[in-house]
C-alpha cells in the first residue's frame, strides 16, 4: 500500500511596497506570469490541491497555496522555488495542513 501524500499550505504576502498597485512594473508582472504558469505545472502534476488569493489589495491582502508532497522537505523547496518566492516579490510561510471537507 503506497502512504498518503502530506497536505501543506503556504501562504502568500505581497512585499509592502507592491501593495500600491503603482509600484508594479513589467518585472512584477512577468515574475506573476510565471507564478502562475508554475502553479499550473503543480496543478498538471497532481501536486497542487487548490490556490487562490483575496481580492483586496491592501496590507492584509494574501494568497494561499494548498499542495501535496512526499515531506516538508520537498513542500519548501515548492515553495521557495515559486518564482514570487524566488524573485522576492511575496513573502511565504509553511504549514503542515490537512484538508477536512472539500466539495466534490
Amino acid at each position: 500500500m503506497t502512504e498518503k501524500k502530506k497536505q501543506f499550505i503556504y501562504v502568500l504576502k505581497l512585499v509592502p511596497s507592491l501593495l500600491n498597485e503603482a509600484n508594479w512594473t513589467e518585472k512584477e508582472e512577468e515574475i506573476v506570469s510565471r507564478h502562475f504558469s508554475s502553479l499550473q505545472e503543480l496543478l498538471n502534476e497532481g501536486k497542487l490541491v487548490l490556490a487562490g488569493r483575496t481580492l483586496n489589495m491592501d496590507e492584509k491582502t494574501f494568497g494561499i497555496v494548498v499542495l501535496e508532497a512526499d515531506s516538508e522537505e520537498e513542500a519548501k523547496q515548492i515553495m521557495e522555488n515559486d518564482p514570487a518566492v524566488a524573485e522576492g516579490i511575496m513573502l511565504s510561510e509553511l504549514f503542515p495542513y490537512r484538508v477536512a471537507l472539500m466539495r466534490k
